[in-house]
């Protein structure tokens, strides 16, 4: 016990020897750093060192940057191909060829649109046949030499022929074909869907393609495109849609494209645990390539911030800091949290210290 007594009052005059000398090496600095707050020497050499800056808050549109791929907008992406088997007999197009919506692509004769065109023009036979025996029946019941039962059965028999010639018509419209220039055997003319390039073309002249035979053609309208990116999950909160985008490419760096923000999955990757965000891209330029990789730069709704220098952050141990001003010479230490750093500058969104002057340089030179 005796020299545990003693042993105690040795250590803090140990400890309080070392602290007084620490202070008076941080004196000879130029400053002191009593716990959180720092005492500038007037006279030291730290005093022409330390700079000081206002905070200041702006309205701040935070940039989120990611990768993403160039891709069709699928109503503007049409694979063309048959709707049956059948020859090829006839193309009216060239790869990279502008074409517009019905514009005709090939022509393709096939037994099975011949078995199409028969069957209409066996229910327009029929119908016209049924009208005709219909006033006939209709004659005879005004001037009595005919029944009213053949009467109503001719007229059954013209809604039956009708329907039948309007399923055949319908039959023929799925394949775009006009009903009113119906020639039989005459092959099946393919049009376009919408109006675009032609970016695939492998018809070939005498070709058979069987029913499960791949498209031949592709047309597409690329004025338009997606950009598809993929959004971390701890950024898509920044991210809505209708925001604007910027996107470059590798194949033409000077250059910016813009875009928006169509539409954000509901579902994130469990794997890369990213969201996917759709943009809708001008391409009137036809720059952009399907394919191509691009750096895609989200341009959020601006949203206000509290903007420093970069150089007045420090890195702590655990967190970042910095040194607010407190008096003519001190300042006092505080943790803070940045969002993101560009042109030099750091943004803030948690700021609770109202308008304040921070060390902006020299305070990397306090330990």
């Amino acid at each position: 016990m005796r020299y545990l007594t003693l042993l105690v009052p040795a250590l803090m005059l140990v400890a309080n020897t070392a602290c007084r000398q620490a202070h008076a090496e941080d004196h000879d600095h130029g400053y002191t750093l009593v716990a959180d707050t720092l005492y500038i020497d007037p006279a030291g050499v730290m005093r022409s060192v330390i700079r000081t800056e206002a905070s200041r808050t702006a309205l701040v549109s935070r940039p989120v940057e990611t990768a993403g791929t160039v891709q069709p907008i699928p109503t503007q992406y049409a694979y063309i191909a048959p709707p049956f088997s059948g020859r090829i007999v006839r193309s009216y197009i060239s790869h990279g060829q502008s074409v517009r919506v019905n514009a005709p692509l090939f022509e393709i004769i096939s037994p099975d649109f011949t078995a199409v065109q028969k069957e209409y023009l066996q229910a327009q036979s029929d119908t016209e046949y049924a009208r005709l025996d219909l006033r006939r029946k209709e004659d005879l019941l005004r001037n009595g030499v005919g029944s009213q039962k053949d009467y109503e059965e001719a007229l059954n028999t013209l809604h039956i022929a009708e329907k039948e010639l309007e399923n055949a018509t319908a039959a023929l419209r799925i394949y775009n074909a006009d009903p009113d220039n119906v020639v039989l055997g005459e092959p099946l003319v393919i049009r376009s869907p919408l109006s675009g390039s032609v970016i695939e073309n492998n018809i070939v002249t005498g070709l058979y393609l069987g029913e499960d035979a791949e498209p031949v053609a592709v047309v597409a309208d690329l004025r338009k495109v997606w950009i598809s990116a993929q959004v971390k999950e701890k950024d898509i909160r920044h991210i809505s849609e209708g925001d604007s985008i910027t996107v470059r490419v590798t194949a033409f760096p000077d250059e910016v494209l813009y875009g928006t923000v169509f539409h954000i999955d509901e579902a994130v990757d469990e794997e890369t645990r990213s969201i996917r965000v759709l943009s809708v891209c001008d391409n009137s330029s036809e720059k952009l390539k399907l394919g191509m990789y691009a750096t895609i730069k989200f341009l959020p709704a601006p949203e206000p911030y509290t903007v420093l220098p970069q150089k007045a952050v420090l890195q702590g141990p655990e967190k970042e800091y910095i040194f607010i001003k407190t008096g003519p010479d001190s300042y006092r230490k505080t943790d803070i949290e940045v969002d993101f750093t560009d042109g030099g500058l750091a943004y803030i969104r948690r700021w609770e210290h109202g308008q304040a002057d921070v060390i902006s340089e020299g305070g990397y030179f306090i330990n």
